[in-house]
This record gives C-alpha cells, sequence and structure tokens, in this order.
C-alpha cells in the first residue's frame, strides 16, 4: 500500500469515528482502521498510541463532539425548552453516531485528565440547563442522571427496534420528557426536595 499524503492524528481520528458508527466499536482495530485509510497498520503508530491511544482520542473526539452538539442546541432556551432541547440533541447524537455515542457513556478513568475535564463540562452543561430549577447540588445530580437514563432507555430501546406500536416516537420521546420535567416543579412545602 503507497503512503497516504495528508494524513494526520485528526484525519486517522474522524475516520475512526466514521469506522464505529459505520461497523460498530468492536470492529475498531488497528488493522481494520489502516485498511479504510489505505494504509499498513505500523503506519498508524505515526499518528496514535497504538489501539489504547486510538480509543482515547477517539473518546475525546466524540466527547468533544457531543458537547459541541449540546451546546448548540441549548444556547439561548430556558427550563423546559432548554431541558428537551438537551434531550432531543442527545437522542439525535446517538441516532446518527451510534458507535460515537457509546463511546460517551463511560465515565473516564480517574486518571485520564482530558476527558475528565470533558465529563465535566458535559455534567456542568446539564447542570446550567437544570439551574432554574433551583434542585441543589445533590438533587441537581440526581436529576442529570435521571435525564441521562431516560434518553439512554429511551434511545437503547428505539435502536433495538423495540418500539413498534403506531404511535410517533417522537411523541413518546417528548411526553417521557415532558413527565421528567414536570417532576421537577416545586413540590408543596411538605415534600422533601
Amino acid at each position: 500500500m503507497a503512503h497516504r499524503a495528508g494524513l494526520d492524528r485528526a484525519a486517522v481520528v474522524e475516520e475512526a469515528a466514521r469506522l464505529v458508527d459505520e461497523e460498530g466499536i468492536e470492529q475498531l482495530s488497528l488493522g481494520r482502521l489502516a485498511e479504510r485509510l489505505g494504509i499498513r497498520a505500523p503506519s498508524l503508530y505515526n499518528h496514535v498510541a497504538g489501539l489504547p491511544g486510538l480509543r482515547h482520542d477517539l473518546a475525546v473526539y466524540c466527547a468533544r463532539e457531543l458537547l459541541a452538539q449540546l451546546t448548540r442546541a441549548t444556547v439561548g432556551k430556558a427550563r423546559a425548552d432548554a431541558i428537551t432541547a438537551l434531550a432531543d440533541a442527545v437522542r439525535a447524537y446517538a441516532r446518527e453516531h451510534p458507535g460515537r455515542y457509546v463511546l460517551t457513556l463511560q465515565a473516564p478513568p480517574p486518571d485520564d485528565q482530558q476527558r475528565a475535564a470533558l465529563a465535566e463540562e458535559l455534567v456542568s452543561l446539564a447542570a446550567a440547563v437544570l439551574q432554574p430549577y433551583n434542585l441543589g447540588d445533590e438533587n441537581t445530580i440526581h436529576a442529570i442522571r435521571s435525564l441521562r437514563s431516560i434518553v439512554q432507555g429511551f434511545v437503547t430501546l428505539e435502536v433495538a427496534g423495540a418500539f413498534k406500536m403506531p404511535i410517533q416516537l417522537d411523541d413518546s420521546f417528548h411526553w417521557l420528557i415532558n413527565l421528567f420535567i414536570a417532576g421537577l416543579q416545586p413540590h408543596d412545602a411538605g415534600s422533601p426536595r
């Protein structure tokens, strides 16, 4: 195979992102990626630190991409509109980029400062969206985890083809998100928050 001119780390990671979307994360290997790039597998070591380095770079790439998409979706929105926009953006990312989405699900290892910083930015964005509800620090984390679980559960079932009834999936998704939002509304004074 000939050397591919213009190949750099960014191009390698972008092709890896396309690979995991098209073929699944389990197909990510240096050999398969090199084949798609039209180079020999050892040439990838000029751009990434082996398969572990590629997985790290790809996870960073995906987290940045998701953060940018969520930021664009929520800017200028507040309360229910912001929550719905956030949920819709996560769902859209998961449907458009199923392999990349998988790479955004796991918490980063404690020694990975770059991924930890991106994870913190994602949490901060979600917390900012929820801030108007004045939930307090602990309940905000509960709410973020709840919203994430709702979206992830729906997306998992949707992608698996589990919803076959003749009712629009978007309507069901928004019904579920609205139910979550209703649960954030202030309770009577005697209810614990």
